[in-house]
């Protein structure tokens, strides 16, 4: 246990040739998941590993090179959590890593990404991983509690410093639910944001999510917190609407909505993230610095 009485995390480095024995990974699908990720991480010098948190095994990717400097965390969408409209997926490892290709094209010094539980993930070495975990409890109190340990785990590696939370799509519900349970938590962005599951998935008409928390609902936990919500005029999975709905439930004085024109909830986010992270989160009437 660690002085503050959460699990201590279990860390595994990844060991050059190991995608090819990723057990719970078959199939030359499965791999090509994993070589996508790599090839987005190695050109920004991110490194690759393990990380027992929780009930999970959590893969990362990090570049952590000044103990003295914030470290800014990314958490990934949900990922491929449905093959059709009733059908799960029975690997909900994305296709493609947009919360990874944002982390690759952030220049700061330290970057972390945490892929969701389950992604990525050898199902030789992640027992608890079950559909449910990327169906309808994506957001469960566990999966929240596994993401908290591994950011107070990395966390570590830069004693006092800030701490940047950045999620996109269903990783922006859980960036938010960490930083309603913690206190180091500078800034919050998210990127198509699922924050109101509730009202998405009646926009939806599919089912709810009883098992899983809802972000909205700790808005005004975080409500202090300087935060950007980034929003695609053209996205029909999360509308705009989403974004404004929490922002309003939050209170606007730290909690802003930016709409970006042309974009769609799986457009290049990448491609425009250096300058969309240039936009700094604040709050009005305080000395707050930006995060």
């Amino acid at each position: 246990m660690t002085a503050t009485g959460r699990p201590r995390p279990l860390r595994i480095a990844l060991f050059a040739g190991a995608l090819a024995a990723m057990g719970g990974m078959t199939g030359c699908a499965d791999q090509d998941r994993m070589a996508h990720a790599v090839a987005l991480a190695e050109p920004a010098h991110l490194r690759r590993e393990q990380l027992q948190a929780g009930l999970f095994l959590l893969t990362t990717f990090m570049r952590i090179d000044r103990p003295d400097r914030a470290l800014t965390i990314y958490i990934e969408g949900d990922g491929q959590a449905w093959l059709l409209r009733t059908q799960p997926s029975p690997d909900p490892t994305p296709r493609e890593a947009v919360g990874l290709a944002l982390a690759a094209a952030d220049p700061a010094t330290n970057v972390l990404y945490l892929a969701r539980p389950c992604q990525f993930a050898p199902r030789a070495l992640s027992p608890r991983c079950d559909v449910a975990y990327w169906t309808g409890k994506r957001y469960a109190p566990e999966v929240v509690a596994s993401l908290d340990a591994a950011v107070t785990h990395y966390a570590s590696f830069v004693p006092n410093q800030p701490i940047r939370l950045v999620g996109y799509s269903g990783g922006g519900a859980l960036a938010v639910l960490v930083a309603a349970g913690r206190h180091d938590v500078a800034s919050i962005r998210t990127v198509a944001g699922n924050l109101d599951n509730e009202f998405v998935n009646r926009l939806h008409q599919v089912s709810a999510m009883p098992g899983s928390l809802d972000a909205v609902d700790v808005a005004q936990r975080v409500s202090a917190i300087p935060q950007i919500h980034f929003s695609g005029a053209d996205d029909t999975v999360v509308p705009p609407t989403v974004a404004e709905r929490f922002a309003a439930a939050a209170g606007h004085d730290c909690a802003r909505v930016v709409l970006v024109p042309g974009m769609a909830h799986e457009s290049d986010w990448a491609a425009r993230w250096p300058a969309l992270l240039a936009i700094e989160p604040f709050c009005t009437g305080t000395s707050q610095s930006p995060g």
